[in-house]
């Protein structure tokens, strides 16, 4: 009997709401399961000789079914990045963003009924960002404000997360030196704004959440522990192009894993008046300011004065 692998997969999904899986731990579940569908499709073909080659054709095929698949099982849905992972679910995509700002994301394996809140997402981010790029980050934490300009007057005006990249870490002390001397710039300034959760109800709040927050800086993130649907992915690299807001997929599991998947557009120049606004109310944007400064100064900078010390240590 031929093996109907999407029945199979939709069937599989469906015996586990909400549970996430890759096309890998889908196929391997599938040669378990259904061991004499699989050797005779491995037969009937000359290409699949070993059963790693049948392992990797029932996870392409079960990539190239997708598309039909989830048109014909609304509640079928996948999260985007790499690996993809394919799940069954009966809450629309609102309900879903809400679940997760409740509970927060899975932990990693081994702590498998423990979640992560948003805020546990900051060190593993600073983790990444220091082993991928050498960036030194801060946490700023926007209820430390001041609130003047009343309940919303600072609304969507602070990231989670900025950065402070080096650019001369490599460099020769002459050409430190000669820089210095030429007052040319010697870092590059980020900012991240992090999110549990990002599908099609909330991708464009989160976006210009985003936008709003990093004006002031030469590199603008939003960052994701979870990204869900190909529509979603789509829309960001659409409004990418219009404003430059780059897109980190943060593997919570293992940070090292993180991905880029939309490079930021860079911006020339600081915007000083709005870095003063922010140093102005919240002491941790201040403290940020402090930090850069203190590395014009002494040309150096120490992780330890930096967020990024607790996520590596």
């Amino acid at each position: 009997m031929a093996l109907n692998l999407g029945k199979a997969v939709v069937d599989f999904l469906t015996a586990h709401p909400e549970e996430k899986f890759s096309a890998r731990q889908i196929a391997e579940w599938l040669v378990a399961t259904f061991p004499d569908e699989c050797s005779a499709k491995k037969a009937s073909s000359q290409a699949l000789e070993t059963d790693a080659d049948l392992l990797q054709q029932l996870v392409a095929e079960i990539g190239s079914q997708r598309p039909r698949l989830q048109k014909k099982h609304p509640r079928l849905k996948t999260t985007e990045g790499r690996p993809r992972k394919y799940y069954v679910s009966e809450k629309s995509d609102s309900a879903e963003v809400a679940a997760a700002e409740n509970v927060g994301v899975a932990a990693p394996v081994g702590k498998e009924d423990a979640k992560i809140g948003e805020h546990g997402l900051y060190p593993l981010l600073s983790a990444y960002l220091w082993a991928e790029f050498g960036v030194y980050s801060k946490r700023i934490d926007e209820k430390r404000s001041s609130n003047k300009r009343g309940p919303n007057g600072n609304r969507w005006l602070y990231p989670d997360l900025v950065g402070m990249e080096d650019l001369g870490a490599d460099w020769h002390q002459e050409i430190k030196d000669c820089v210095n001397q030429y007052s040319d710039k010697r870092t590059k300034l980020w900012s991240f704004e992090v999110k549990l959760l990002i599908n099609r109800s909330n991708v464009r709040e989160c976006f210009f959440q985003s936008v709003s927050n990093s004006s002031w800086s030469n590199f603008g993130y939003l960052v994701a522990a979870e990204i869900e649907g190909q529509d979603t992915l789509k829309e960001l690299r659409m409004l990418f192009a219009a404003h430059g807001i780059g897109l980190i997929k943060l593997d919570a599991d293992n940070p090292a894993e993180s991905q880029v998947l939309i490079p930021a557009r860079e911006r020339d120049e600081i915007d000083w008046d709005m870095a003063n606004r922010l140093a102005t109310e919240n002491p941790d944007f201040l403290e940020y300011v402090k930090l850069v400064k203190q590395f014009y100064q002494t040309g150096e900078a120490r992780l330890a004065d930096w967020d990024a010390s607790e996520a590596t240590n």
